[in-house]
């Protein structure tokens, strides 16, 4: 297929951003330029940190490709994971621009796009590997990668100064058991054409060795069936249809039923099965309602929460407002999932509360029973050894996993001049004799907080740091706007802050303060209002600190009528 574009081959040097995805885990998109044509690949979000409070989710800064929306000739999507997908229906709100990715990954789009209301106006492109797409300049081929969600590619980028290999997220095993490994003869026959650059996953380049096989987590969760003598509840991600399918697998081995519970999981299941990812044997699957009329030791659930969210179904098992599932002794309960880093707290409060309950847990951190989905060293090594390029970019993790990236790919002979350890909003150029970092255009994080987008700034989470932390003093106080005399008040209002009764006369001696300004300010005085209004907040926060160390958000309600 090929999409058309006014490209004039004016400009002799490629340019490559990376908006989002360089010196952290997610948020991934990056932006390939030409003269007049620009092809973008993934759009990814970020899940809050701790310090961005009340933010749904992190989106990146796309201002740069809205200013060049005309010059956007489609957008490339890796494979399904949120870090990846996620922002798409953002960007669409900007630009117009044809999609492709494979079928999985589209599917999930698809949903995304009608809870955004884009789907009608989104042309959306069926793509597989060994396919190519033709855009201006450029030729495109996808290449086969295994991950741990189905249907994952990398990218052959033919341009007018050479060829670029972006391997999206991908692993290599040596003892590889899923039905779409990872294409290596296709990497390294591009390797033996000559590469100019590989820009190539970082996010375990801090792991000696390879990554664990599918079939050693599947013996694992296997062994854990048979052990266990009731109910098998297993969280994870919706997207890993290939542990979905183990557990299916394993189900029937043992004549037991299958639970799907949770939205995103029901859905994964149901596209999953309508593509063929996904067999479910008849009669096996029954629905939750359902569970109370079957043996302990005859049911597996799969549900979602494996990240600790607080309205997953596993949150609500553990707290014991699930509707239909409560937990009880004899339940096991198997996180199949990396802890995300950030989730580490609220995910330890799902396991203690399980465990209250009579449940046993089990987790990565006492069995392998999941296995990353990101390429160890020697596979990163390996992929550089079969693309053998002439320069290298590190993508897709944090600063350090560059860093560790950028110094194997030394080791394994790229010269070290040749290495860009790139920044989001860095430009990589290149042209066919050479390659470096030539300026930056403007990036950064974008915070979604309901249906506001880029509306929270800093100030606002530093106010919201503060009300977390300190609370609220709310003063309200009236004068006669004829006679400047007290009419109302001073009436004090505290909200997350302290309790009257455990601090004595605080707040008592606080409305003090507060009289003692408006003594001092008199009648007649310009302005008085407003000193008077100034003055409060100014005092009482200085009394709060003295006082109890102590620095509350100070509403002073002052007004004349």
């Amino acid at each position: 297929m090929s999409i058309v574009s006014s490209e004039q081959n004016q400009q002799k040097a490629l340019k490559i951003i990376p908006l989002g995805g360089l010196g952290e885990v997610g948020l991934n998109m990056m932006v390939f330029e030409y003269a007049d044509t620009i092809f973008i690949v993934d759009a990814g979000i970020m899940f809050p940190e701790d310090y961005m409070l009340g933010i749904d989710i992190v989106v990146p800064n796309i201002e740069y490709i809205v200013q060049k929306k005309s010059k956007v000739a489609g957008i490339i999507l890796t494979h399904a994971h949120e870090d990846h997908i996620g922002a798409l229906p953002y960007l669409l709100k900007k630009i117009n621009a044809p999609v492709f990715g494979t079928p999985f990954t589209l599917a999930l789009v698809r949903q995304k796009l009608n809870d955004h209301g884009l789907a009608p106006s989104t042309d959306l492109f069926e793509i597989s590997p060994g396919e190519t797409v033709k855009t201006g300049p450029f030729e495109l081929e996808f290449i086969r990668v295994s991950h741990s969600t189905v249907n994952g590619i990398g990218l052959a980028i033919k341009t007018p100064v050479g060829l670029i290999i972006h391997t999206g997220d991908f692993r290599i095993s040596r003892t590889e058991s899923s039905d779409t490994p990872t294409d290596v003869s296709t990497f390294a026959a591009y390797g033996e054409q000559g590469v100019l650059a590989l820009l190539s996953d970082s996010t375990n380049a801090e792991k000696e060795g390879y990554t664990v096989s599918d079939r050693t987590i599947g013996k694992t969760l296997e062994k854990i069936s048979t052990k266990s003598s009731g109910r098998i509840i297993v969280s994870l991600f919706s997207s890993n249809v290939a542990r979905i399918q183990q557990m299916i697998d394993i189900a029937e081995a043992g004549n037991r039923k299958i639970v799907f519970n949770g939205k995103s999981i029901e859905f994964t299941v149901k596209t999953a099965i309508g593509l063929g990812y996904i067999k479910v044997p008849k009669g096996m699957e029954i629905d939750i309602t359902e569970i109370n009329e079957h043996y302990d030791n005859k049911v597996i659930m799969i549900t979602t929460g494996s990240q600790g969210e607080p309205m997953s179904a596993l949150a609500r098992m553990a707290s014991g407002s699930h509707r239909h599932i409560n937990i009880k002794e004899g339940d096991t309960v198997i996180l199949s999932s990396k802890f995300i880093p950030g989730n580490e707290k609220a995910i330890a409060n799902i396991i203690n509360h399980l465990f209250r309950k009579g449940a046993d847990v089990i987790y990565e951190k006492i069995s392998d029973i999941h296995v990353s989905g990101h390429a160890f060293r020697e596979e990163l090594k390996m992929m550089i050894d079969l693309t053998k390029p002439d320069f290298f970019i590190p993508i897709h993790g944090e600063f350090r996993h560059l860093v560790h990236h950028a110094r194997l790919a030394e080791q394994a002979g790229i010269l070290k001049e040749n290495i860009f350890l790139a920044e989001n909003g860095q430009v990589i150029e290149f042209d066919k004799d050479s390659g470096r970092i030539n300026g930056s255009v403007e990036t950064g994080r974008v915070l979604i907080d309901g249906k506001g987008i880029g509306d929270v700034g800093k100030s606002v989470l530093k106010e919201r740091r503060i009300l977390s932390k300190d609370g609220l003093v709310a003063v309200t106080l009236a004068f006669n706007e004829e006679t400047g005399v007290i009419v109302y008040g001073p009436e004090i209002m505290s909200r997350g802050f302290v309790f009257p009764t455990e601090t004595g006369h605080l707040l008592e001696d606080a409305k003090c303060v507060i009289l003692e300004i408006v003594d001092e300010i008199n009648i007649d005085v310009p302005d008085r209002v407003d000193i008077i209004r100034s003055q409060v907040e100014t005092a009482l926060r200085q009394y709060f600190k003295y006082s109890i160390n102590r620095k509350p958000v100070i509403l002073p309600f002052i007004m004349e009528i």
